[in-house]
């Protein structure tokens, strides 16, 4: 159950190992893949770590501001990145949180005609109706530091899907997982835990809705219960339409469990432990915040979801220096390092896995060995019209 997709393609071969051969012609080389030990060759392989990203003058002159939006519920943003981003440039960043995509997309339509917002940072899935719908300019590769990201990430076929008509639209800053969260002592679960352990009887679950309407799809496909590959969905939207009413009619059957929805960091939490969740598909920051709580991050023999962050310019930034200047920042082995950590996730910078929290890194490892590195779903491109769609499955499965 992987996904067609070109992104995920292209990071498996840097992480998946198949039988005794390796899916790339760099090394033959079996070794066990964790995060830590990846990003260890990565930095080796491209001869030392990263080079420290020069500050432009204009920017260091100016020591202006930037005006960000980003996701909520990640403290180490205002208590520790944006300070040393400002430490080592000048630049102020007035950072705005926002719960989830759909209100950071609401958001910048309403800066396209106020003003007042510089970069966001949505998914590499998502980027693309922003971009349709006039929200964005385009980066100047110039002004950032390109060989800084870990191979696989802004290159290739992820460096494809950052562009549009030749112009680089979008940035990576850290990428991650979905996966089952679940309460040690109380969950049940199958043997191999499953995406269909979401809908049993036996667990109380908190899910945010488009991801469960998924992963119920996911879990039908690979149970053999659909007419098509679920993959299908994702590039006609015809068999979107025939899959995600399947998909919809049996997650609204088998609904009598979940105990709460969520849409960001905060709501998944709360889901746990303040409404006795046992499980949830949320993601990886979630089981990081609640791994001394007796919770643990959990990845389904389906395959975890995977994400691929990154950041955006807004058609008409007002801080444009100062905006390449957080992209090329947050590029670097240290600056990476930290974005990753604040949100529990994988950072994107060549040596970065030298500054990460050991404590991460440990719990990355504990959930994904070769194995389940090899079954990573990333999400694939999903347009406008999809997203419009996809939110009107949501919005059923949620009033049902």
């Amino acid at each position: 159950m992987l996904a067609n997709d070109g992104l995920g393609q292209l990071i498996r071969k840097t992480f998946r190992t198949t039988g005794t051969t390796r899916e790339t012609s760099v090394t033959k080389t079996v070794s066990t893949l964790n995060r830590r030990s990846f990003l260890k060759r990565s930095a080796a392989g491209a001869g030392a770590l990263a080079a420290p990203a020069l500050i432009s003058s204009k920017a260091l002159a100016s020591s202006g501001e930037l005006n960000f939006v980003g996701w909520a519920g990640y403290p180490l943003f205002n208590d520790t990145i944006f300070p040393k981003f400002e430490a080592a440039t000048g630049i102020k960043v007035n950072f705005k949180e926002l719960p989830d995509q759909d209100t950071m997309f609401a958001e910048g339509k309403v800066a396209l005609e106020a003003g007042g917002v510089d970069v966001m940072e949505p998914t590499i899935d998502r980027w693309g109706g922003w971009h349709t719908n006039g929200l964005l300019g385009a980066w100047d590769p110039s002004k950032l530091a390109m060989d800084n990201y870990l191979p696989g990430l802004a290159d290739g076929s992820a460096g494809e899907r950052s562009r549009a008509d030749g112009n680089l639209m979008y940035v990576p800053s850290n990428w991650g997982t979905e996966a089952l969260v679940v309460n040690e002592a109380d969950a049940k679960l199958s043997s191999p835990p499953s995406l269909g352990d979401l809908f049993s009887a036996d667990n109380q679950a908190v899910l945010r809705p488009h991801s469960t309407l998924a992963a119920m799809g996911r879990w039908l496909d690979a149970t053999g219960q659909l007419p098509r590959p679920w993959m299908d969905g994702y590039s006609d939207m015809g068999a979107m339409v025939e899959l995600w009413d399947i998909a919809l009619a049996k997650a609204i059957e088998m609904k009598g469990n979940v105990v709460q929805w969520w849409s960001g960091e905060n709501e998944a939490n709360a889901g746990f432990t303040a409404n006795g969740a046992t499980i949830g598909l949320c993601w990886d920051s979630t089981g990081y915040n609640l791994r001394n709580d007796g919770y643990k991050y959990v990845a389904p023999v389906e395959g975890a979801f995977a994400w691929h962050q990154g950041l955006v310019l807004m058609k008409n930034a007002a801080n444009v220096e100062q905006a390449h200047e957080l992209a090329k920042w947050a590029s670097t082995a240290e600056g990476s390092a930290l974005w990753a950590t604040a949100f529990s996730s994988n950072p994107v910078g060549k040596g970065s896995g030298e500054f990460m929290s050991p404590d991460v890194s440990t719990y990355y490892s504990g959930t994904f060995n070769d194995e389940a590195l090899s079954k990573l779903w990333w999400w694939p491109e999903q347009s406008a019209e999809f997203i419009a769609k996809r939110s009107e499955y949501a919005d059923k499965y949620k009033a049902s």
